[in-house]
């Protein structure tokens, strides 16, 4: 069912802090920032030969990863994206596995313009995934 690995995202408390380290102490190629308001986010894309660093910083006081920030100061890994041939599918196929999608079930656009879901991280050991339509 899944593919290749989309994205590893990270939520970091300073988007632009981030995106310099990234840029000048790594020498990595970063795009601008997306706000993202259907998700409460802002992100910024790291582009690596082989895969993306999603940065992810809160859009506003309520955003989903405010949380997150509030336990992790600092920062962290946040979930990780896979995409999917057919996401809808692909729904269907983990809920008759007894996996849980975050939300209302229906997928939601992304960062990408495409589709996305996520996935309870209790039924993936404790990993916050995200499946993105390829």
């Amino acid at each position: 069912m899944i593919g290749r690995l989309n994205h590893v995202a990270i939520a970091v408390p300073d988007l632009s802090a981030a995106a310099e380290d990234y840029r000048t102490r790594l020498g990595a190629e970063v795009g601008p920032p997306l706000p993202q308001p259907d998700h409460g986010v802002t992100v910024i894309f790291i582009t690596l030969p082989n895969t993306k660093i999603e940065l992810l910083e809160p859009l506003g006081d309520a955003g989903p990863i405010t949380g997150f920030l509030a336990k992790n100061p600092s920062g962290g890994i946040h979930h990780i994206c896979y995409e999917v041939d057919d996401i809808l599918a692909a729904r269907d196929q983990l809920i008759a596995t007894g996996a849980r999608i975050l939300g209302d079930g229906d997928p939601k656009t992304g960062a990408h313009g495409k589709p996305v879901l996520f996935l309870h991280p209790k039924d993936f050991t404790g990993t916050l995934i995200e499946l993105e339509q390829a």
